[in-house]
C-alpha cells in the first residue's frame, strides 16, 4: 500500500492530472478535517460514508440523505477515493464536509477515526481498506457496508484469501444486493447479512421524476428527416457516455440507416475528443453548445458537448446505447432503462448485476461488434415500445433498498440524543 501511494506522487511530480488532484487533496485533507472538527457544535457526532467514486455516490445518496433528514443531531462526513468523484462532488451541500480518504496507512486510519471519531461508517460496494476496518473494529465502532456484491471470483474466496476475507468480519452488517451474495457469504461463516437490493434503482428514479426539459433536445426530436423527400419525424437514438470504438460503431450505422437521429453524450468531452468526433461524423452532425432553434434540425446527430444532462436527455429517446462496454466496463444503464426505452451496450457487462437483470427481462441487448450491434439497434427500433415496458418493468421491479436499507438502520435510533444500535 505504501509503494502505492508513493507511486501516486511520483507520477504527480510527472504532470500527471489525476495524481496531482489526488496529492493535493491528501496534503490538505488533515488542516480540512481539524478546521471542521473544531468548530462542530458541542455534542455533535459523524456519520461518515466513504465512497470509491461518482458512480458508488451515487449509491450511497438516497442513504445519505435520509439519514441526514431523519438524524439532524448527527454531522455527516462524505470521503472519496477518486480525484473525478471528489472534483463532481466536493460542493455537495447535504454534508458537513466533503473529503478525500487519507491514504489508507495504519497510522493514518488510527489518526482519521480519533480525530473524526464516527459514531457510524459506510462504505459502499467494493470499498474495502484494511486499515480502516481493522481500526474500526479495534474501536468497536459501528460499521456499515451497502449496495455490496460478492462473487466466487473475488479475492475473498480464493485458497489463498483468507487474510482477506477476515475483514468482512469487521462490518456490523453489510447490506448485499442479491441472494447470491448472502448464500456466498454463508459457505464462509459470514451470516451478519441482510438482501437490501442495490439503492441505485431508487436513485435513478428520483433523478427521472425531477429531469428537466431541454428545448433544444425536443426541437431536435421533433424536427422532420432533412434527408426525407417527404419529411417525417425520426426514431431518435441517445448515446451516453461513449468512448471511441462505440463511436465508430455509431457512425457507421448512422451512415446505413438515414431514417433515424442520434444524440450523441461523449464520455470524455475535451476539444481533442469531440475533433475527432466531427471528423468520424464527417462534419454532420451539430454541437449543443452552437445549436440554435433554427439550425437544430439540419443535421441528423446532436452531440452534447457539455456536462450533466445525460439524465435528462435519455427522455428524448426511442432507443438507448450505453457506452464502455468495449474498454473497462459499461456505465449506467439504469438512467436509460427507467425511462421505458430498450438499452443496448457492450460485451464487458458481466460484473454488473442491472445490466445482466435488463438482458433476462429481454429490456436490452449486448453487443460485440458491428454485425450484432445493427442487428441489436434494428430490433431494438423495430420493437422499441415492447423492449422499453420490459426494461421499465424491470427497473420497478428492483425499487426500495433505500426503504429495507433504512428501516434496518433505524434500528439506529435517537433516544436522549445519542444514537442506539439495536442488533
Amino acid at each position: 500500500m505504501h509503494l502505492y501511494f508513493w507511486f501516486i506522487r511520483l507520477a504527480a511530480l510527472c504532470g500527471h492530472r489525476k495524481a496531482q488532484l489526488l496529492a493535493q487533496g491528501q496534503r490538505e485533507v488533515w488542516s480540512r478535517l481539524q478546521a471542521v472538527v473544531d468548530s462542530r457544535a458541542e455534542g455533535k457526532k459523524w456519520i461518515w460514508f466513504h465512497v470509491s467514486s461518482v458512480g458508488e455516490f451515487e449509491q450511497a445518496r438516497p442513504i445519505l440523505e435520509r439519514l441526514r433528514a431523519e438524524h439532524t443531531p448527527y454531522q455527516v462526513l462524505l470521503t472519496f477515493f477518486s480525484p473525478s468523484g471528489y472534483e463532481m462532488r466536493k460542493s455537495y451541500d447535504q454534508v458537513d464536509l466533503v473529503a478525500y480518504l487519507p491514504f489508507a496507512t495504519r497510522a493514518n486510519a488510527r489518526r482519521f477515526l480519533n480525530l473524526v471519531q464516527p459514531e457510524i461508517s459506510i462504505f459502499v460496494k467494493y470499498e474495502f481498506w484494511p486499515a480502516y476496518l481493522k481500526e474500526l473494529k479495534k474501536q468497536g465502532r459501528a460499521t456499515y457496508i451497502i449496495a455490496a456484491i460478492f462473487r466466487k471470483s473475488q479475492l475473498f474466496f480464493k485458497p489463498w484469501g483468507h487474510w482477506y476475507r477476515r475483514l468482512l468480519h469487521c462490518f456490523t452488517r453489510l447490506y448485499v444486493q442479491d441472494t447470491p451474495s448472502k448464500d456466498l457469504l454463508a459457505k464462509y461463516g459470514i451470516t451478519n447479512v441482510v438482501v437490501a437490493g442495490d439503492t441505485r434503482f431508487d436513485r435513478v428514479t428520483r433523478i427521472a421524476s425531477e429531469s428537466k426539459n431541454i428545448e433544444l433536445a425536443q426541437l431536435f426530436r421533433e424536427a422532420v428527416n432533412p434527408l426525407d423527400e417527404t419529411p417525417t419525424p425520426c426514431k431518435i437514438i441517445v448515446a451516453g457516455s461513449s468512448w471511441p470504438q462505440d463511436e465508430e460503431l455509431l457512425a457507421q450505422y448512422m451512415q446505413e440507416r438515414k431514417d433515424v437521429k442520434l444524440i450523441l453524450v461523449p464520455h470524455e468531452i475535451h476539444e481533442e475528443h469531440l475533433h475527432y468526433i466531427f471528423q468520424l461524423f464527417q462534419g454532420q452532425l451539430v454541437r449543443y453548445t452552437r445549436a440554435t432553434k433554427n439550425n437544430i434540425g439540419q443535421c441528423r446527430t446532436l452531440l452534447l458537448d457539455t456536462m450533466g444532462m445525460l439524465s435528462s436527455i435519455y427522455k428524448y429517446a426511442d432507443v438507448a446505447y450505453i457506452g464502455g462496454g468495449f474498454g473497462e466496463g459499461i456505465h449506467n444503464t439504469l438512467e436509460a432503462a427507467v425511462w421505458g426505452i430498450p438499452v443496448l451496450f457492450g460485451p464487458k457487462h458481466h460484473k454488473f448485476r442491472e445490466a445482466q437483470g435488463l438482458l433476462q427481462a429481454g429490456g436490452g441487448y449486448d453487443v460485440t461488434d458491428y454485425k450484432t450491434f445493427k442487428h441489436a439497434m434494428d430490433d431494438a427500433l423495430l420493437h422499441a415500445d415492447e423492449m422499453g415496458q420490459k426494461a421499465k418493468a424491470y427497473v420497478q421491479s428492483e425499487l426500495g433498498a433505500t426503504e429495507r436499507i433504512c428501516v434496518s438502520l433505524e434500528k439506529l435510533r435517537i433516544e436522549n440524543g445519542e444514537l442506539k444500535i439495536e442488533n
